[in-house]
């Protein structure tokens, strides 16, 4: 049997520590399947005296990750201190330089210095794996990368997040306001204290721009995401979706279009009969439509120590096999730039909410403003019955929700339409508008 592959990690917290278990406890079988033994010889974080739930007693400790990086110690640099900058960044680049292979779960790093890592790790003939970087648990780097690389692929999407999956499972299955989920999902460890990076969408949009590099052969460029939160998400909004046979999910969307490569992270409407309107919770899931399988749906644990360390181990066994793929599947001279088309025509149209005043003709202009723009409409709904006439005309009847729902149409095309209306001075606050996805 060949030499032990010597591994070194940065970052002992829970991803680090489910690594160190799992290694240890599948050390006999990934012996037998890589044709080498695997074995943690050094670690590096903040803390030494910090309780983990491992021994590290017996290994290297460096104060410093750019030591570890660069210790004659280790064959393997595995980063899982997170950042985009920084220890993380210096860490890497310096275990890249040195001739070593790197494996890390930091999609925000990837996200943002992706390539220049791509280039240096070609340069030097070693590896840059990141499987545990996007959904967690799920292999869908490389099944992109690897298991689909006979397919022409049209369109990948997913629920990236598991901490908005969670607060929209809960606000729709209990009744609960966005804030309370939020609370709630904070208490759990689901959300950070400033949860911004999560339900902004931004953390959906750095898995997203991953995704789109080795579906579509194009440079990680996640300035090229269109991006929108759940922060506007309201039980009216749900209530709504489940009426018309529909649950609301935010989701990373990349998909081939006439103009280049679409990227966008928004709230969405999937019919309840799909595959992933039926994750709910912290769960992900991806589904890949490409020609020859058509449409493949992953679903699985986006988070969570061992489910993150499984992908981790599946990275680290296959350096310790010898494989050594283009990190983004094709070299970096040979990815496209990243296209940022305008917002395209959308099949399936739109879910759109209107707090109107209640006024005589208020439905009919706004039904004139979007026939105005060729929006043609499937349906006009009022929520709930209009106010006593008297209460109108004292000026205290409160506004009518009203939703539209179109027929495809482009989201350019819809905010100009309510930018009319809302001039019109019919509408109270400001419109909802959620993109609806059909089977």
């Amino acid at each position: 049997m060949a030499e032990p592959l010597r591994v070194g990690i940065a970052g002992l917290g829970t991803v680090g520590a489910s690594v160190i278990r799992l290694l240890d406890r599948q050390s006999a079988a990934l012996a037998a399947r890589s044709g080498r033994s695997i074995k943690v010889t050094a670690v590096s974080a903040r803390d030494r005296t910090r309780e983990r739930g491992v021994d590290v007693a017996g290994l290297v400790w460096f104060d410093n990750p750019v030591d570890l990086a660069k210790s004659h110690d280790i064959d393997l640099f595995v980063e899982l201190m997170g950042g985009d900058e920084g220890p993380a960044r210096l860490a890497i680049e310096a275990a890249l330089a040195s001739g070593k292979s790197v494996v890390t779960a930091n999609k925000a790093l990837l996200a943002k210095h992706g390539m220049s890592l791509a280039k240096l790790a070609e340069e030097k003939h070693v590896a840059l794996a990141f499987e545990a970087s996007v959904a967690g648990g799920i292999p869908v780097v490389k099944t992109l990368r690897e298991g689909l690389a006979g397919n022409s692929i049209e369109r990948v999407y997913g629920i990236l997040n598991g901490t908005c999956n969670y607060i929209l499972s809960r606000m729709e299955l209990e009744g609960l306001s966005f804030e309370a989920c939020l609370a709630d999902a904070q208490k759990l460890g689901y959300a950070e204290a400033d949860p911004t990076f999560d339900i902004g969408g931004f953390d959906t949009a750095h898995k997203l721009a991953i995704l789109t590099s080795l579906a579509f052969g194009t440079a990680v460029d996640a300035e090229a995401v269109q991006v929108e939160g759940i922060t506007a998400i309201t039980l009216a909004d749900l209530k709504s979706a489940e009426e018309l046979g529909y649950r609301i999910k935010l989701l990373g969307v990349a998909q081939r279009t006439e103009e280049g490569i679409e990227q966008r992270v928004h709230p969405t409407m999937v019919p309840r009969s799909s595959a992933i309107a039926a994750v709910m919770g912290v769960t992900n899931a991806v589904t890949i439509d490409a020609d020859a399988v058509k449409e493949l749906t992953l679903v699985g644990p986006g988070a969570g120590g061992d489910a993150t360390a499984s992908a981790v181990v599946a990275d680290i066994a296959d350096i310790a096999k010898g494989i050594r793929s283009a990190p983004f599947g094709l070299p970096v001279a040979s990815l496209e730039a990243a296209t940022r088309p305008p917002a395209q025509r959308h099949e399936g149209g739109y879910y759109i909410r209107l707090s109107v005043h209640d006024r005589p003709g208020a439905a009919a202009a706004i039904a004139t403003r979007m026939a105005e723009r060729q929006i043609s409409l499937e349906s006009i709904m009022q929520r709930n019955p209009p106010a006593k006439r008297g209460a109108a005309n004292s000026g205290t009847a409160k506004p009518v929700p009203f939703v539209l729902i179109t027929y495809a149409t482009s989201e350019a095309t819809i905010r100009e339409a309510l930018d009319a209306v809302v001039a019109d001075g019919y509408i109270a606050e400001k419109p909802q508008v959620i993109r609806i996805e059909r089977e």
